[in-house]
Formats: structure tokens, C-alpha cells, sequence
């Protein structure tokens, strides 16, 4: 079977985005689990391998299928509306938000059209996307808006943990509010939907505590006792395998050994301090529920560093092996 082919965007030009997907794409072990293709600005490509000292081809190719594929040739699908002249390094700017939006609007007409199989995104910037007018606050909701999909559901793999988030980018206190036994319920069939999707024939999963010790019988909060317990009740009652409400300062730590497929949590910070403590670049997010999987890093565009050649392409690396190791198995 052919290796499967994996977009990947570079993010925004002025971060650190270009900069890792190239180093990423240096990397000869990633040529022999799939067929990768960058998609950016020639101009940008050609400034970054300047600025690290990489010395490799540059392919340039109007389709995925005129790919050469092999490692010191980068296969790009160049963009060029914006040009290094554009953009100042480390800042934010509409030009870079427009190039960062394009380059993910290009990525996702060739998964629909079936021209690659998975995309992995570098970092963008959503201030830059604001100055540019793009409608949407991030990757997942242009995503969505792009394929259709109300909420697609977000989950991260680090190692063999893997966890799945109730709530995301809201405050504590409205993600409390938002833990209600409709949501969990559902949550847990789409988790189960999600993994099978990745592969996991019969899912188990944990589903995580709010409230220290998961409530204590009420000691420290009734949520799990009137909220989550009947939630999962119902969901077994159902068929599905699922566990919990389970502590949080101890669950993730079984789902790492292998007791569970997946753990879902509760509010934002409670799933990701859990996964990155694991290992913080290797830490990469999936998008599930669209038609095509979307692996990407989890960190930022660094604009700080950007420019500089120093940035680590660790998690841009590990985001196209998960996508790679996902991609003809994913089935939305």
C-alpha cells in the first residue's frame, strides 16, 4: 500500500510555522511512513532554508500527486500571494494572518477532494487572523465552517494517553456551568465514535472528576454524584465501556499505562496540564468528526524566536507521524 500522503501548513509566516514544517520535512525517517507535502509561499520556503542553513530542493508542484517524495526534495504547493517583503518576522500582521488562513484553505480543498489523506497544521495566529478578516477564531472552527461539522471534537495524544475535553476555550467558571448530564452523555458516545474511527474497535474510556478526589461522595461537590455518575450510568446501560468519575490527579496516569483507550476531561487546563506534563513537545491535537483527520502541534507561533533558526520541529514532526499513523485508518 502507497505511504499516505499528509498536507502540511505552514502556519503563519511571521511565526515560527515555516521554520519547524521545514525542519520537519528534513527529516529522512519521515519519508518512510508517509508522502508529505508543504503547503506555503515559495518566497517564505526559500528565506527560512536560507535563514537554518538546510540545503535541499525545492519542488514545486500544482498537485500532491506530482510529489517526488523523497527526503532532501520538499514538495510544495506554493501559494505565493505573500511574499517575505509582506511580513515582518515576530509580528503580527494581516498580511501573515491572510497567507496563514490560505494556506489551511488550500489544505482542506485537497482533503475533500481526496488528493491527501490527513492534514497537519503548524501554529497561526488568531490576532493576525482579526487584522486579515478571517471569520473565524481558529483552525477548528474554520475547519468546521469549512466542512460542515457544528463541533468537531478535539482530542490529544501524547504517548499512548489520549484525552478528550467537555469544555475548551471558556473560563473555569462557565465550563463548571456547561457540565451538565446531556453534554456528558453525549460526549461519551462521541469519544467512542472518535476512537473507533482512529482504529480502537472496542473503546474503554475514563471519564475524569471535577471536583478533587471526583467529589468524595459529595464531600467536596455533588457534579459527580448528580451530573456525571447518572451520565455514565446510562451510557453503560447502553453498551458502551466506559469508567468513572475517576480522580484527576490519578486517572490520566492509568490511561498512560493502559487501563483506558482515552479519558475525558472535564474543563481545558485539566486535559492538557495532564498530557504535556507527559511530554510538552510531543504533545500533538487531533480534530475528529471531520470528513479527513487533522493532526497539529500544540504550541504557539513563538514570534519571539521566529526567524532566528533555533526553533525546536519536535512537535511538527510528531504531528505528521500521528497523521501518518491515523490517516488510512481514520473513517469519518
Amino acid at each position: 500500500m502507497d505511504k499516505p500522503i499528509i498536507a502540511v501548513t505552514a502556519g503563519d509566516p511571521a511565526g515560527i510555522g515555516p521554520e519547524i514544517a521545514i525542519k520537519a520535512l528534513n527529516q529522512e525517517d519521515i519519508y518512510e511512513i508517509c508522502r508529505p507535502v508543504l503547503i506555503c509561499g515559495y518566497d517564505v520556503v526559500d528565506n527560512i532554508m536560507r535563514i537554518c542553513g538546510i540545503d535541499a530542493d525545492i519542488h514545486d508542484i500544482s498537485s500532491p500527486e506530482r510529489g517526488v517524495y523523497k527526503h532532501g526534495i520538499i514538495d510544495l504547493i506554493n501559494t505565493g500571494d505573500v511574499k517575505v517583503s509582506d511580513i515582518e518576522m515576530g509580528r503580527i500582521s494581516a498580511s501573515s494572518g491572510t497567507a496563514g488562513s490560505q494556506y489551511i484553505e488550500k489544505a482542506v480543498e485537497l482533503a475533500i477532494s481526496k488528493k491527501v489523506d490527513a492534514i497537519a497544521t503548524g501554529p497561526i495566529n488568531k490576532e493576525a487572523w482579526k487584522l486579515a478578516g478571517v471569520p473565524y477564531i481558529g483552525h477548528t472552527e474554520m475547519l468546521g465552517g469549512m466542512t460542515g461539522v457544528a463541533d468537531p471534537l478535539t482530542m490529544f495524544q501524547v504517548k499512548e494517553l489520549r484525552v478528550f475535553f467537555l469544555t475548551r476555550h471558556v473560563s473555569l467558571k462557565k465550563a463548571c456551568s456547561m457540565i451538565t448530564y446531556d453534554r456528558v452523555y453525549g460526549y461519551i458516545k462521541r469519544c467512542d465514535k472518535a476512537l473507533r474511527q482512529l482504529g480502537i474497535k472496542q473503546p474503554c474510556q475514563a471519564v475524569a472528576g471535577l471536583n478533587p478526589h471526583a467529589g468524595e461522595h459529595g464531600l467536596f461537590g455533588d457534579e459527580e454524584s448528580a451530573i456525571i455518575e447518572p451520565a455514565i450510568k446510562d451510557a453503560k446501560a447502553e453498551g458502551f465501556e466506559v469508567y468513572g468519575p475517576l480522580p484527576a490527579d490519578s486517572v490520566f496516569m492509568f490511561a498512560l499505562r493502559g487501563s483506558y483507550d482515552a479519558v475525558l476531561s472535564m474543563y481545558h487546563d485539566q486535559g492538557h496540564i495532564a498530557a504535556k506534563m507527559v511530554d510538552f513537545e510531543r504533545t500533538v491535537a487531533l480534530t475528529l468528526g471531520l470528513p479527513f483527520l487533522r493532526t497539529s502541534v500544540d504550541h504557539g507561533t513563538a514570534f519571539d524566536i521566529a526567524g532566528k533558526g533555533i526553533a525546536s520541529a519536535v512537535s511538527m514532526a510528531e504531528a505528521i507521524r500521528v497523521a501518518a499513523r491515523y490517516a488510512r485508518m481514520y473513517s469519518a
